[in-house]
């Protein structure tokens, strides 16, 4: 007879009775002397035995028994050649058509025989219902974990696991990460950063994981996008089965919602869909030329509210080094609104359309109020209506208004000019 001599070792670190490849291969050659058992071949491989059809090197043993290259295997255990019903079959098939004649491990001797044949199934089929009984018991303690609160793996960057004993399994800050990772929430939230530049930050200032390496660019957004610092998080993945964390929070939620209103204003999307900001493509750079882009940024107040701002600045692409500095959207207006008094409002292709508009709002006040207040209502004109189009219009009513102006608007050092 020409046997195989097969070892493997399961990846599974729970598997601590296992031996060694190296062990079981002198173990079984030690067997075959003894037994005088002629081994062609040694193979050996690193793969759980729970699902059928996943170990190519089995695979390779099933196809030289059907080809008839040796009719025996010797193996450690039962175990070692199969813990799922569709490997089990494939050899006990090869022994119902005699290609597969004596399976040897360290214990037990397994022949073409009804009896043998059955108590290999049954130590196999065995090992299967530990397998799975095993599976159902780890479930069963992840499931309890985190009804407790306790995240049940390795925690993410900015918590550790507690030393102490009578803190096992708790997730705890990182003292020497946690500042950075609320500091990058609040970069992308709060200061309107970029992905790309939160990232050379990082870089900028060395941070590393617990292990030693730096964030990747797809690592740090699965740390924006992780429900786990503000103190939520769910289990298993996509399960849709949330729990609340006994750990302390390094954020707060209301600050990691703005950073996902962020980071999806940040990603490409159709043109239609991405936010549009009212003075854009209407101004131009007073120092370089460039176009004038904006940016929303958010702050956090003493009482936990935020507020909201919106800044024009230099988009830089003629001058990736111009100084000139960003302004806030209201003093913008602000200025805007000043600077109507000195425009050509008759010379406006919308002036038209403001005019009726005036006249609407004039008839409208006039049936609504007594005489007194429709003195004043008589005094609103055009320019008085362009003003509020400014302060209180849509964005498409803004920059239909200043587009239609004959002169260029021009933004240099927060002073916007018109010429």
């Amino acid at each position: 007879m020409r046997y195989c001599l097969y070892a493997r070792k399961s990846t599974e670190s729970d598997e601590k009775q296992a031996l060694s490849i190296d062990s079981q291969i002198n173990e079984m050659k030690q067997i075959a002397e003894r037994l005088h058992l002629n081994i062609l071949c040694v193979k050996q491989e690193s793969y759980s035995a729970k699902a059928s059809g996943k170990r190519p090197v089995f695979a390779e043993i099933i196809k030289e028994i059907s080809e008839e290259k040796y009719n025996g295997i010797l193996t450690w255990a039962p175990d070692r050649l199969s813990r799922n019903a569709g490997d089990l079959g494939s050899l006990v098939d090869l022994m119902d058509q005699g290609k597969l004649i004596h399976i040897q491990t360290y214990g037990r001797t397994f022949s073409n025989s009804p009896n043998e044949k059955f108590l290999l199934m049954i130590l196999c089929s065995q090992a299967k219902l530990e397998n799975d009984n095993k599976s159902i018991n780890v479930k069963r303690g992840m499931r309890a974990r985190c009804e407790m609160g306790l995240w049940p793996c390795r925690p993410p960057t900015g918590y550790t696991k507690s030393k102490l004993k009578e803190q096992k399994c708790v997730s705890v800050i990182d003292q020497d990460r946690a500042d950075v990772i609320k500091q990058m929430f609040e970069k992308i939230g709060l200061d309107g950063w970029s992905g790309n530049k939160l990232h050379r930050w990082l870089k900028e200032i060395d941070f590393r994981t617990e292990h030693g390496k730096h964030l990747s660019l797809g690592n740090l957004y699965r740390i924006l996008k992780n429900h786990f610092y503000y103190g939520r998080f769910e289990y298993p993945k996509n399960s849709g089965d949330w729990y609340n964390g006994v750990h302390e929070p390094i954020i707060d939620k209301k600050l990691f919602e703005i950073v996902q209103e962020q980071i999806q204003s940040q990603t490409l999307e159709p043109r239609a869909m991405q936010k549009e900001f009212a003075f854009t493509k209407i101004m131009k750079c007073g120092s370089c030329g460039s176009g004038i882009t904006a940016d929303e940024k958010f702050k956090k107040l003493k009482d936990g509210g935020v507020n909201r701002h919106i800044y024009y600045r230099c988009c830089k692409s003629r001058d990736q080094n111009c100084k000139n500095p960003a302004i806030n959207e209201t003093d913008l207006i602000l200025q805007l609104k000043k600077l109507i008094d000195d425009l050509s409002i008759t010379s406006l292709p919308m002036r038209e359309k403001i005019t009726n508009e005036v006249q609407r709002i004039k008839k409208f006040y006039s049936m609504m109020l007594d005489e007194k207040a429709q003195i004043y209502i008589k005094k609103i004109d055009v320019r008085d209506y362009g003003k509020f189009i400014l302060q209180e219009g849509s964005v498409d009513e803004k920059r239909e208004f200043l587009g239609c102006l004959k002169s260029k608007v021009i933004l240099s050092s927060k002073i916007v000019k018109i010429h």
